[in-house]
């Protein structure tokens, strides 16, 4: 009940972030918002399409690469294919798709799923760090549009991170209790049980320090250097879908910064990545109607993108794994 509560609880907020979004254009703009959308190039998604799909394969190329030091070499069609596959079941649960790309690769490549977990929590490490670095980019290039923006970030977060934080605090107590009193109760059961718990966690770890291990750290650092300039081309090249949108290459950089945030904040980006992007544009000089029909068409062709690699991974894994007659 409380992960379903979770899950609604983001949703919810990808929700508030569309009324939100949409609100913000002023009643005279609304036939400019319909027309930029109806006049938007669809056909933009074909490159983006194979842009975004080629930085999946290289996610999955870097993934193998962390773990290689546990002795595990998964196929590279399995591991793209559960790559896609965790993307799709990320739009509807967040962080549903980690687990089930370890899950599914444990599964065809017979490889322990609590290691490959550990490897996906230094690739997620890594992954943060990089962002960290377009931002700093992004600084460089647009100090002034990434210092507005952060500032109306804050702004836009009044009076409930304090309310959360209490909300927070009690749930964290309720459930330590609960905790001390199930394990008192069932303190027999538990000892098995710890010793299966302590087996998984150090499967992790193991998976953790795997990174530190690596014997190509060039070729991880192209791979990652790989995935985030693909983001970067296909963000550059999305801002060309509308009219009036189309922008800079250090425009791109902050768009690629702030979008990246709405993609964590909800799932799969909804509403949050068309309103930040949305916000970006306006502050480079394009209007926030514009920016957000254009911010709208990216989201769009990214979940479409998802919807049909992950669809069709979904297929094609067993399909590729069936066993030999």
């Amino acid at each position: 009940m409380g992960k379903f509560l979770k899950i609604a609880f983001f949703f919810f907020i990808g929700i508030l972030l569309i009324w939100w979004s949409l609100h913000q254009i002023p009643p005279q703009e609304w036939d400019k918002f319909k027309i930029a959308l109806a006049h938007s190039k669809f056909w933009i998604i074909i490159p983006v399409f194979f842009i975004l799909g080629l930085s999946h394969l290289l996610r999955a190329l870097r993934w193998r690469l962390i773990m290689e030091p546990l002795g595990y070499k998964p196929s590279i069609a399995n591991t793209y294919l559960a790559v896609l596959i965790g993307y799709l079941a990320n739009l509807a649960v967040p962080r549903l798709g980690e687990v089930l790309k370890c899950t599914l690769l444990s599964k065809y490549e017979n490889v322990p799923a609590e290691k490959i977990v550990g490897t996906i929590v230094a690739e997620r490490a890594f992954d943060v760090l990089s962002l960290g670095i377009v931002f700093l980019l992004a600084l460089c290039f647009q100090f002034n549009v990434i210092q507005t923006g952060w500032h109306q970030l804050q702004k836009t977060q009044t009076g409930a991170p304090q309310n959360e934080s209490y909300l927070f605090t009690y749930i964290i107590i309720g459930i330590l209790l609960l905790a001390f009193l199930v394990a008192f109760l069932f303190r027999k059961k538990l000892t098995h049980a710890t010793a299966k718990i302590k087996h998984i966690f150090l499967g992790i770890w193991e998976g953790i320090i795997s990174a530190t291990k690596l014997k190509k750290h060039n070729l991880f650092f192209a791979y990652s250097f790989g995935i985030w300039f693909l983001y970067l081309f296909a963000t550059y090249i999305g801002l060309y879908g509308t009219e009036g949108t189309a922008s800079s290459m250090s425009t791109a950089l902050s768009c690629l910064a702030y979008a990246s945030i709405g993609m964590i904040l909800t799932p799969g980006g909804i509403g949050a990545y068309a309103f930040f992007m949305a916000k970006v544009l306006e502050l480079n000089g394009i209007e926030y109607t514009l920016g957000l029909a254009n911010g709208t068409l990216q989201w769009f062709s990214q979940f479409i993108i998802v919807l049909v690699l992950g669809g069709l991974s979904l297929v094609i894994l067993p399909f590729i794994n069936k066993p030999a007659k």
